[in-house]
């Protein structure tokens, strides 16, 4: 009998796995970052808690990031769980300060932490969708699956969207409560300029990402920031992520960890390519 081989929570059959291996991803993560800050309650604990928005420690702290992402998505089951123990226990331990109430607040609050889940993963499928990685079945099939990443990380399955419908019902109903508050204007300055300890080239890097990822958002979220909204952002940005996809195609595979090179391995075997 053969041995099964343990791919985490989905492996190199899933949408998800085909979505994460592309280089244009990099634009879905600032994405998310972006629309994270829109949520007071959010953006005030990861100011007053996380490096994330420290000009001289962000580049650190945006690894440590991109790495839990990639542990719980290409890891194995025993290496997810040990990566989301970690963060659920970080959560457990911090609180944050509303100046606007005078309250303190959890960081794992369920409402918090359903945000941040469904801001990242409509910035991952959005992006996706828009660079031509996935058609609409796809999008519903991403959604459905990052389900999966959301338990791992304390929220009730129940209450995850699991289709594209159910991602928009949530932003409908959550909007009233998303504003720009100082914070998030000096996070997001950073994000666009970053200064620091990171190498020049990171950080023109970090910088002309983040200059499309604000583009890519949506014209609500572009109004709140301040921004144009026009359709006609949309199919330019479109238009440009198909591109940056491309070029990318075009060009050596970027060195990773091992589990990476793995996965892209499979996935290749898995489309027959």
């Amino acid at each position: 009998m053969l041995e099964r081989v343990d791919h985490g929570l989905f492996g190199p059959a899933s949408v998800t796995w085909r979505v994460h291996l592309e280089p244009v991803m990099w634009v879905a993560g600032m994405r998310a970052l972006l629309l994270q800050s829109l949520h007071p309650h959010v953006m005030r604990a990861t100011w007053q808690n996380s490096a994330l928005f420290d000009p001289k420690k962000a580049y650190p702290r945006f690894q440590r990031t991109v790495e839990f992402v990639g542990t719980r998505t290409f890891g194995s089951t025993d290496e997810v769980e040990a990566a989301a123990a970690r963060v659920r226990r970080l959560h457990a331990s911090l609180t944050g300060f509303d100046p606007d109430t005078g309250r303190t607040f959890r960081v794992d609050a369920p409402a918090g932490l359903l945000w941040v889940h469904c801001a990242e993963i409509d910035s991952y499928v959005d992006i996706a969708r828009r660079a031509g990685i996935v058609d609409t079945a796809g999008v519903d099939a991403y959604i459905a699956e990052s389900v999966r990443a959301a338990e791992v990380i304390g929220i009730d399955p129940a209450v995850a969207p699991r289709s594209r419908a159910e991602l928009d019902d949530y932003f409908t109903a959550v909007r009233p409560q998303l504003r720009l508050t100082e914070e998030a204007t000096r996070g997001v300055a950073n994000l666009l300029a970053p200064r620091g300890e990171a190498p020049r080239w990171t950080k023109a890097a970090i910088s002309t990402v983040s200059t499309l990822a604000v583009a890519t958002l949506p014209r609500w979220a572009r109004r709140i920031y301040g921004l144009p909204g026009l359709p006609t952002t949309d199919l330019v940005t479109a238009a440009l992520l198909r591109v940056v996809r491309t070029g990318t195609q075009l060009l050596p595979e970027v060195p990773a960890p091992p589990e990476i090179r793995e996965a892209r391995r499979l996935v290749r075997e898995a489309r027959g390519a």
